[in-house]
C-alpha cells in the first residue's frame, strides 16, 4: 500500500487505514459518514447528470449497463437497440426504453465505471494503489421507494458511497464467510433468504456522502427512501490466501514434468476404476508433490503473484495521439515522469536491464538501470538530469526518454496524460 493511502483515507474519514486494516479489512463493517469525512460529499466524481450523459449521449453498450426490477435483471433488448445508421451495433442504451423502465420501477445499473467516466477511473486506480488488490466501480440508480436486488452477498469486498438522494440498507452476518468467486450467493440461496427473516446485524440509511464498507460474504439489501437515490460500488477483489495456493499448484504443475517418477507409465492393463491395482503410485505421486511443495521458494510465489497482480488492472489513462506529439517535440529541458499505476519491475539479465511493466516489456543495456531507477522514483526528473544521473550525454537521454514516452512507460506532465 502507498504511504498515507490518500484515497482510502478519503472513504474512510477519521478512522486511520492501519486501524481499518486491523480491525474491518476482511471481516467486519465500517460506516464513515459526512460529517466523519468532512463534509465531503462524492459530488466531483458522480452526479445524475452523469447517468444521463452516459446512457443518452455516449452510445454505452452492454455490458456496462443493466436494469432491475423486482429483484431480477432484465433481459437486454428490455433496454438496448440499434444506433442507428453508421452505428449499428444493437446493444446500446436505449434512452427511450429507459426512461419507462426507470418511470416503472427499474434499477439503472451501470457497471465499469473505472473504464468509462474519468473521475471514477481516478479514484479507482489511486485506491486500488492504496490496498495493494484490483478494484470496479458500478453504480446504482434507484427511483424513489424501490429496490433494485433481493438480498445477497457478494463475493468482492465493496465500499459503497452514496452520492445523491438517501437508501435504507439492511445488513446481516455471512452464511458463507469470505466466500471466494466460485462460491456466489446463488449457490446458497435457501440459507440466504432464511437469514433475510432473521433481525438485522444492522439497519441504517446511508446521506449523499456516507460511506459504507461491507467484507465479502456480508448479506445486504438497500431500498430507496423519497426521492431517486444514486450510490457508487466500489468491488474490492482482494488478494486471497487461496491466490497462494492455485499459485503454487501451478507451479508445481510445471515443474512435474522433471520427475522421472512421475513420468513413469501406470502397470500395464490397469484397471483405472480400481485403485487397489495402482495405490503404489498414489503413494509416490503424493510423496512427490509434497516435496516439491516443501521445496518451493516463497519468492517464486512472490513472482506468480506479482505477474497476476501486474495483469489485474491497467495503469493510468494516457492520450496517444498528445503522447506523440510530446515524444516528438521533447528537448533535453523538458522534464518526463513515470506513469501512474504501472507496477514497473527493473531485472537484471547479464549486461542487459529488463523493464517490466502493465504495458511494455522490454529489455537495454545495463548502463541505462541509474536513468532508469531515477525514473522510477516517481518525480519529474528532466531529459537533462534523467542522462547525467545515468552517465548519457544529451543524444543519448534524449533517445532514450522518447522511447520511453512512445512505450508509454513515461508521460510529459501535463501532456499525454489524463489527470
Amino acid at each position: 500500500m502507498r504511504a498515507g493511502r490518500p484515497a482510502l483515507t478519503r472513504l474512510l474519514g477519521t478512522l486511520d487505514p492501519d486501524t481499518f486494516a486491523r480491525e474491518h479489512w476482511g471481516h467486519t463493517l465500517h460506516l464513515a459518514s459526512v460529517e466523519d469525512r468532512g463534509g465531503d460529499d462524492f459530488a466531483d466524481l458522480f452526479s445524475l447528470d452523469a447517468v444521463d450523459e452516459l446512457v443518452s449521449e455516449r452510445g454505452l453498450r452492454t455490458p456496462f449497463l443493466r436494469v432491475a426490477q423486482d429483484g431480477s435483471t432484465l433481459p437486454e433488448s428490455a433496454f438496448t437497440s440499434s444506433g442507428g445508421t453508421g452505428a449499428g451495433m444493437p446493444d446500446q442504451a436505449d434512452d427511450s426504453k429507459l426512461l419507462r423502465l426507470f418511470a416503472d420501477g427499474a434499477t439503472i445499473v451501470l457497471q465499469g465505471l473505472h473504464r468509462t467516466w474519468s473521475p471514477i477511473r481516478r479514484l479507482a486506480d489511486d485506491l486500488a494503489a492504496d490496498l495493494g488488490s484490483p478494484v470496479q466501480v458500478n453504480a446504482y440508480v434507484t427511483p424513489p421507494a424501490n429496490q433494485g436486488f433481493d438480498d445477497h452477498y457478494d463475493v468482492h469486498d465493496v465500499f459503497v458511497l452514496q452520492i445523491s438522494g438517501t437508501k435504507r440498507w439492511a445488513l446481516r452476518e455471512p452464511v458463507l464467510p469470505q466466500p471466494l468467486r466460485s462460491q456466489p450467493w446463488t449457490d446458497r440461496r435457501d440459507e440466504v433468504a432464511a437469514a433475510a427473516q432473521q433481525p438485522a446485524y444492522l439497519e441504517t440509511t446511508l446521506q449523499p456522502g456516507d460511506c459504507l464498507y461491507l467484507p465479502r460474504g456480508w448479506i445486504h439489501s438497500a431500498r430507496a427512501m423519497g426521492e431517486v437515490s444514486t450510490h457508487l460500488t466500489i468491488g474490492v477483489h482482494a488478494w486471497t490466501r487461496h491466490h497462494l495456493a492455485r499459485s503454487a499448484l501451478d507451479l508445481l504443475g510445471a515443474g512435474l514434468g522433471t520427475e522421472d517418477e512421475v513420468r513413469r507409465s501406470l502397470p500395464l492393463g490397469a484397471g483405472l476404476a480400481d485403485v487397489e491395482e495402482w495405490r503404489d503410485d498414489v503413494e509416490q505421486v503424493r510423496e512427490t508433490l509434497l516435496r516439491l511443495l516443501r521445496e518451493l521458494p516463497a519468492e517464486d510465489l512472490a513472482t506468480a503473484l506479482h505477474q497476476r497482480h501486474r495483469a489485474s488492472a491497467r495503469p493510468a489513462a494516457v492520450r496517444p495521439v498528445a503522447q506523440a506529439a510530446a515524444a516528438q517535440g521533447l528537448q533535453t529541458g523538458d522534464a518526463i515522469v513515470l506513469r501512474s499505476h504501472l507496477v514497473p519491475q527493473l531485472l537484471d539479465e547479464g549486461d542487459r536491464v529488463t523493464v517490466r511493466s502493465r504495458v511494455a516489456s522490454f529489455t537495454l543495456p545495463g548502463s541505462y538501470r541509474p536513468a532508469l531507477e531515477r525514473l522510477l522514483e516517481g518525480e519529474p526528473v528532466s531529459v537533462q538530469d534523467l542522462g547525467a544521473t545515468g552517465g548519457l550525454d544529451d543524444d543519448a537521454a534524449l533517445e532514450l526518454a522518447r522511447g520511453l514516452l512512445r512505450r508509454g512507460i513515461a508521460v510529459v506532465p501535463d501532456a499525454g496524460v489524463r489527470d
